[in-house]
Formats: structure tokens, sequence, C-alpha cells
């Protein structure tokens, strides 16, 4: 099939779409959202060591406080430029889960279109919080889209994160992981080291992840 998009005829490369669906209420603010903003820079970093991962990751992100804003849309680490994320409002997890699902099926549709063969994408959401709108729906859309295989989606609460909540908007197979204080910069290590044996490997392979050190897993 012809690659059409110039960022495609460069790059053939399988690409591994991961949306970063971070929480930027009100309450992250001060320390929170300072380690936070390090471990995204670092983030880029870690990538930016592996030739694999460099071609292959393509980076999202979509930010929930006053408005749900998808600051950066899909693009390679090369050219992320990590943000300053700042604070405010409140938590609509419900809207930003929908929007990330929105864009990933965009997304998936012009790698199809481009004949671009991708990994499951992922969806990590960072949050210290509980939803502030209609989260249930979402939630169920996202459950269907994990089962199905659209996507592998990731909840991680900071200290004060309703977990109880968090548990069911999590995929019951994968449940919630509590931060430890506010290891961020680990956390991050963390996907990095997993984006680069995703893109290490082939298409639709198992790929055993590296263990977690930075959390506690909810039961």
């Amino acid at each position: 099939m012809p690659v059409g998009l110039p960022e495609f005829a460069d790059n053939t490369e399988n690409r591994c779409p991961v949306i970063l669906l971070l929480d930027t209420s009100a309450s992250m603010s001060g320390e929170p959202i300072r380690q936070l903003n390090m471990g995204i820079s670092d983030f880029k970093g870690n990538l930016l060591e592996d030739t694999q991962a460099t071609l292959s990751v393509e980076l999202s992100i979509i930010t929930f406080g006053q408005i749900v804003n998808v600051i950066q849309n899909f693009t390679s680490v090369d050219e992320f430029t990590p943000p300053t994320l700042q604070t405010s409002g409140t938590t609509p997890m419900g809207e930003a889960i929908n929007s990330a699902l929105d864009l990933l099926e965009e997304r998936k549709m012009i790698y199809k279109d481009n004949g671009i063969p991708y990994y499951r994408p992922w969806i990590f959401l960072i949050t210290d919080g509980a939803p502030t709108d209609d989260w249930q729906m979402a939630a169920q859309r996202l459950h269907q889209k994990d089962a199905e295989g659209g996507c592998l989606f990731f909840a991680v609460g900071v200290e004060g994160a309703d977990m109880n909540t968090l548990t069911q908007i999590a995929p019951p197979n994968r449940p919630p992981a509590l931060l430890s204080g506010l290891n961020f910069r680990e956390l991050f290590v963390w996907l990095s080291s997993s984006m680069k044996r995703v893109s290490g490997g082939k298409v639709g392979e198992a790929i055993a992840l590296p263990p977690v050190g930075w959390a506690q897993i909810s039961t």
C-alpha cells in the first residue's frame, strides 16, 4: 500500500501511539505538578536513548482541569516538546477519556490509510482526584475498547485519588496503581522502558513489561 503523508514516507516503522491523560485540576498544584512536569521531560530523554523507540513511539497529551484540552496531538519523540503544565479547575475525567478514545480512533484511521502497522495503543491516566463529571458511560466505552484490543488503559492514582472510582474506571483485569509518594520520575522511567520493549517487538506479540517499582497495585 502506498505511503502518503510525508511523516510516513520518511519513516515507515511500526507506530506505537501513547496518550498521556493528565489531571491538571487545582488539587495537583504545587509539588505534584512540578514533579509531573519533570517526569514528562525525563520520559522524552529516556525514549531518545533508544533508536527504535524514537522511530516508533508517538506521543499525545490530553489534560483535564478547567477544560479538557489536547495540548499535544500525536507527534514523534524527537519532535515532542515537553510542556510546562499549569493547574486549575475541577476533574472532568469522563470527558477526557472520551476525548482520548476519539483521538485514538482518528490516529488509527490515519495509520490504516497510509499503510502503517501499529502496536496496541496505550492510554496512561494520572490523577489525584475523582471525576467531577459523568464518567460511567466513558468507562463503559473504555472497557469495551480495551477488551476488543483497541487500546491498553492504565490508571495511576496520586495520593488523594479516589481509588474506588478508579477501580471502576480501569479494566477489570488491570487495576489502578497507587503512586508511591510523588515518584513520577520512576513511573516515567518504567513507561519509557515499557515503550522500548513494545517497539522492539512485533505487532501483536505479547511483551513482558518491566516490574512496577513505583506503585502499589490495588486488589
